[in-house]
């Protein structure tokens, strides 16, 4: 197993230490540690970090997989909705928005299964990229600037949070249309 693919590895292992340390923090009592949601958070960027050193060096060395397109998007899918899992119970990220952000993996995934059969792997887009990006920097902030918030700041952070969420949930719109539209033929030739 190359580099690229140790580094999507990591990734996946570390979402349970993410959650644990989200869990820790008893985020909305008066128990709360904000130590633990910044543990969570630098757990979170060093994961974030995995998904552009995997991909630089893959692309770098050559070293790009048909494993490594496949479980690359499937690390990110699994780090990013666990963290929005735990916003939404934070009441920061409205049930829609994580139910859009599934609703466009599950579909993606299909397209991905449906290629696969046909021996042909879809690798992202830019679109998706991009999604993946927002997405991360909005878990980025939510997590820092809950640790770092005092009491009235919270209620900003909050506020700013349920933005990006709105505003990832309609970039995530709009790559899951592209992707779908520009892998029309896959579903559509499907036997």
């Amino acid at each position: 197993m190359n580099l690229p693919n140790k580094l999507t590895l990591a990734r996946i292992v570390l979402v349970p230490v993410f959650m644990v340390l989200a869990q820790m923090s008893q985020y909305g009592t008066s128990n709360f540690v904000p130590a633990w949601y910044l543990a969570a958070g630098v757990v979170f960027a060093v994961a974030s970090f995995t998904d552009f050193l995997d991909g630089y060096l893959a692309r770098k060395w050559n070293l790009v997989t048909d494993f490594g397109k496949f479980a690359d998007p499937l690390a990110d899918k699994l780090l990013t909705t666990v963290a929005f899992l735990y916003m939404m119970r934070d009441g920061v990220c409205s049930i829609w928005v994580v139910a859009i952000i599934l609703a466009r993996e599950f579909a993606v995934a299909g397209v991905r299964m449906v290629a696969a059969s046909s021996n042909h792997v879809i690798a992202a887009n830019m679109w998706g990229k991009v999604k993946t990006v927002l997405q991360m920097l909005t878990i980025l902030f939510y997590y820092f600037a809950a640790a770092f918030s005092s009491g009235g700041d919270i209620m900003a952070v909050g506020l700013i949070s349920m933005v990006l969420c709105w505003l990832v949930a309609l970039v995530t719109l709009l790559s899951g249309g592209i992707y779908l539209w520009q892998n029309r033929e896959c579903f559509m030739n499907a036997k």
